[in-house]
């Protein structure tokens, strides 16, 4: 590493940063932020970019920021949830060249509320943004680059405050949703549509990092219920106070601290391709950490080129994975096939600068696994490994196929 990295690894080792959760940032000379990040431990997020193999764990883009970087920032939450949330809102604010760069915005998730009399509270890709013009949406945050994690923040936020997504208001009938309590019964006309606008409002509060002004408005609230005898509309504010003052987010732990501790992990990320005579064509990557499959971090990719092109598919699907620098990179790739695709691999790695062992799956005329093409040592110590890794990529190519092709046949 140069002067300059050396420099920051000493400046960041001499800050006192916090072991909680929040959102850090990376400044360079002119104090213009480069890089934001969220992290369960601030301390052990930060202090994980001074170790020795950056370039292989985060890439060359994030090491050529370190470079630039002159100071570190940061900005405590009180949960990981309202650190995701606060990191998406600052990176849509700032637009940090090293979050921004080379991503392509159609794969990322936002959340919208929708301008209806009951709004449903919906979770949508970029791409699917787009052809969503009729829908009415009154409110758009995001975009977030990781859906495994929206997904389980999603589902914390309502349990605090349940909402509608697809049911039909007055249907006579309570929806699933609203029988386990996370719909507030809009279906069977239980919540007026005033009660029901106050439970937007928190959330939409809630995702802009205002978490104090809904405690502040419940509380004035709960005060005023109780004061007039409501004691069980005040025991059920009191309640959401609880929530919101000690969420439960331990799958968001468990997902940031994997990446923090990225370092003693050996990921295996294999790719594959499922099509029929070149139409309907789809590509996925399955990740393999220290020998387990790690389904949140699978990825389904609808390719561009809808024809039977393994190399130029495989290109594609390695080109879009690799734009995302928040993604960890794999110690090893496992491809389905031998040359030409081991090739195309090597390929594109070089394209970002990258040096990442690649094996190739050879199969028989029964697409049963042959052997196993590459470094001896990789090959014979993962054997198992890379076997699982590549046929979890065939079943779940197959079934993102099929899955596609009956969307298709029914449009």
């Amino acid at each position: 590493m140069s002067i300059q990295y050396d420099s920051l690894k000493n400046l960041i080792e001499s800050k006192s940063i916090p072991d909680t959760p929040g959102v850090y940032f990376f400044l360079d000379e002119n104090k213009k932020t480069l890089y934001i990040g969220k992290a369960t431990s601030l301390r052990s997020r930060v202090r994980s970019y001074c170790s020795q193999d950056i370039v292989t764990t985060r890439g060359p883009k994030i090491v050529a920021m370190l470079e630039k970087t002159t100071d570190v920032k940061w900005k405590t939450t009180d949960s990981v949830l309202e650190a995701l949330l606060l990191e998406a809102q600052l990176i849509k604010k700032h637009q940090p060249p090293y979050n921004t760069d080379e991503k392509d915005d159609k794969s990322f998730y936002y959340i919208i509320i929708t301008k209806e009399t009951f709004p449903r509270v919906l979770l949508v890709r970029g791409r699917d943004m787009r052809t969503k013009e009729t829908m009415n949406i009154r409110y758009t945050f995001g975009p977030f680059p990781q859906g495994g994690s929206l997904k389980e923040a999603l589902k914390i936020v309502r349990k605090i405050f349940p909402f509608r997504d697809f049911c039909k208001p007055f249907s006579g009938k309570p929806c699933f949703n609203a029988q386990i309590g996370l719909c507030p019964g809009v279906c069977v006309g239980v919540v007026t549509s005033a009660e029901y606008a106050q439970t937007i409002r928190n959330i939409k509060l809630f995702f802009e990092g205002k978490k104090s002004t809904i405690v502040k408005t419940l509380e004035k609230q709960m005060s005023e219920h109780a004061y007039k005898m409501e004691f069980e509309k005040a025991q059920e504010i009191k309640k959401t106070l609880f929530a919101l003052q000690h969420i439960y987010d331990v799958s968001l732990l468990k997902k940031d601290t994997m990446v923090v501790n990225d370092q003693d992990v050996f990921r295996i990320e294999a790719y594959d391709v499922a099509h029929l005579s070149g139409k309907n064509v789809v590509g996925v990557m399955t990740v393999l950490e220290n020998g387990v499959p790690n389904t949140n971090e699978y990825r389904q990719f609808k390719l561009t080129i809808e024809r039977n092109d393994d190399g130029k598919n495989l290109e594609e699907i390695l080109t879009r994975r690799l734009k995302h620098s928040e993604w960890r990179l794999p110690n090893l790739i496992a491809v389905d096939g031998f040359e030409v695709q081991i090739n195309v691999a090597l390929k594109t790695l070089a394209d970002f600068r990258l040096t990442i062992p690649v094996v190739g799956v050879v199969k028989d005329t029964h697409h049963n696994p042959k052997s196993i093409v590459g470094d001896k040592t990789l090959t014979q110590k993962h054997h198992d490994a890379i076997l699982l890794v590549n046929s979890e990529a065939h079943r779940f190519a197959i079934a993102f196929h099929r899955h596609r092709r009956a969307k298709s046949f029914l449009k």
